[in-house]
């Protein structure tokens, strides 16, 4: 969806001031470290995936996603999901749950999960083919960058077939093939952009061969 967390590439947003990563703390306020945590330990009773998780950080009013810190949106995102799939409700107990274990949680975020699968259906698209990234106006959630929608690029990489996000946020576990493909600045900005390309990752259903736009 096109909402507020979908920033990249815009303007008029004022300058950006990153903090030296070797210097950046990982929890700024003790707080943050709190909703991790909630966050983590949540999402491991398997009730939601990983992008049904960022969709309902996305489903906020644009306003109270810009308006809140990094972690007050995952608060938000947690809260919203702990209500929608009842673990709030006085019989929460009754749900079949994944407990999770401490020995369980070091295993995930030292390695986190595949995203890996397998499928039967060939690659639509080809090294060096050139592609459109369509324009996808949804509510649902998407990894296609707004700013990027429109425009013609090429496929530099071909990484398999990946669990498809668009889907995977509907509670739909499908696969679909994921490319790099690579825009000039000109191509997304227009022709006074400086003299660089940019890498985005896209998927399948994203991309249309310029003989079908």
């Amino acid at each position: 969806m096109n909402g507020g967390h979908d920033l990249g590439g815009k303007q008029g947003l004022g300058p950006i001031k990153p903090e030296p990563e070797a210097q950046e703390p990982v929890f700024h306020e003790e707080w943050e470290r709190r909703v991790f945590a909630l966050t983590m330990a949540a999402g491991m009773l398997g009730r939601w995936n990983i992008d049904q998780s960022r969709h309902a950080r996305e489903r906020q009013h644009p306003a109270d996603y810009l308006n809140n810190s990094y972690y007050e949106n995952w608060l938000a995102g947690v809260e919203k999901l702990l209500a929608e799939t009842g673990l709030l409700d006085a019989d929460a107990n009754n749900h079949d749950l994944r407990i999770p274990n401490p020995a369980d949680a070091d295993k995930i975020l030292a390695s986190g999960g595949p995203t890996t699968m397998d499928s039967h259906k060939p690659p639509a698209f080809r090294i060096g083919d050139s592609v459109r990234l369509k324009k996808i106006h949804t509510a649902a959630h998407t990894r296609a960058p707004s700013y990027a929608q429109g425009s013609i690029g090429a496929v530099v990489t071909h990484h398999g077939c990946h669990v498809f996000p668009d889907s995977n946020a509907q509670g739909n576990h499908l696969g679909e093939h994921l490319y790099s493909v690579r825009f000039s600045a000109q191509e997304l900005w227009g022709r006074d952009a400086e003299n660089f390309d940019v890498l985005i990752d896209l998927w399948e259903p994203y991309l249309q061969a310029l003989d079908e736009t």
